[in-house]
C-alpha cells in the first residue's frame, strides 16, 4: 500500500512541532556520564524504545482509532485517553514536556489538517494541551493513517529525537548514528506492531504501560538545571 503524502509529512523532523528542543532525556544522561559515546547510545535508545516507546506507540494508536470514529461523533472518551497518558507519565517534568510538545504539534497540525478530531482533542485537552503521542495519533488520522501508522511513528520518534539531540552533545558522526537508527528498525517494526494490537480492543487500561524510571529521575534532574540546551 502506497504512504500517505500526509503520513511523510508528519513524520519529517521539519515539521514546526518543536520536537528538536527535546532530547528525549539524553542531554541529562550526557550530563550523568551515563551516555558518552556510540555504544552508549545505542544502549540508551534501545532501553528507551522498550519503555517510553512503547508506551507512546500504544497511546498514539489508540487515540488514532478514536479519531477516526469522529464521522460517527463519537468523540467523548477524549479525557479518558488523556488520563491514561497521565498515568503512564509519573514523572511532573515529562508530564510537562510531552504537553509542550503536544501544543506545538496541534498548532502545526490544525494549520495543515483543519478537521473537527482536532478541535475537539484540543477542547478536551485545554490551555495545558494534551500529551504528545495522544496528539500524535490523532494527527495521524487526521493526515490519512491507521492506528498502526501512528503506532510506527511514535515509536521512530522516540528515539529519533534523542539521535539527533546525541549528534550536538556528543558531536557523533551523523552517519554513524543514523547507522544505529537503521538498526533498529526491526525493533520499531515490533515495537509498532505490539502497540497497534494493543489499541485495537479499545481497552485503553490494557495500553502498554511499560515504566522506566531512569528516565523519570533523568527528566527531573534536568528540570532542575539552570542551563540546559534541550528543553527536556
Amino acid at each position: 500500500m502506497p504512504v500517505s503524502p500526509g503520513l511523510l509529512l508528519l513524520a519529517d523532523s521539519r515539521l514546526p512541532a518543536g520536537g528538536h528542543a527535546h532530547s528525549g532525556g539524553l542531554e541529562p544522561a550526557v550530563a550523568a556520564g551515563s551516555v558518552a559515546d556510540l555504544d552508549g547510545l545505542t544502549g540508551f535508545l534501545r532501553g528507551r524504545l522498550a519503555t517510553a516507546g512503547l508506551v507512546s506507540a500504544g497511546l498514539a494508536a489508540a487515540a488514532c482509532q478514536h479519531a477516526a470514529q469522529a464521522a460517527d461523533g463519537e468523540l467523548s472518551r477524549w479525557p479518558e485517553l488523556i488520563a491514561e497518558a497521565a498515568a503512564r507519565t509519573p514523572s511532573p517534568a515529562q508530564r510537562r514536556a510531552s504537553c509542550a510538545q503536544g501544543r506545538a504539534l496541534m498548532r502545526a497540525a490544525r494549520a495543515a489538517w483543519p478537521v473537527p478530531a482536532l478541535d475537539v482533542l484540543a477542547a478536551a485537552a485545554g490551555p495545558e494541551g494534551s500529551y504528545h503521542p495522544v496528539v500524535l495519533g490523532a494527527c495521524t488520522c487526521a493526515a490519512g493513517g491507521m492506528p498502526a501508522d501512528a503506532a510506527v511513528i511514535a515509536a521512530t520518534a522516540s528515539v529519533t529525537g534523542p539521535a539527533a539531540a546525541a549528534v550536538r552533545l556528543l558531536g557523533l558522526d551523523p552517519l554513524a548514528v543514523h547507522g544505529l537508527l537503521a538498526g533498529l528498525t526491526a525493533g520499531i517494526a515490533t515495537v509498532g506492531r505490539s502497540a497497534a494490537a494493543a489499541a485495537a480492543g479499545g481497552d485503553w487500561a490494557a495500553l502498554p504501560a511499560a515504566s522506566s524510571p531512569g528516565l523519570d529521575l533523568l527528566a527531573e534532574r534536568h528540570a532542575r538545571e539552570e542551563v540546559a540546551l534541550f528543553e527536556s
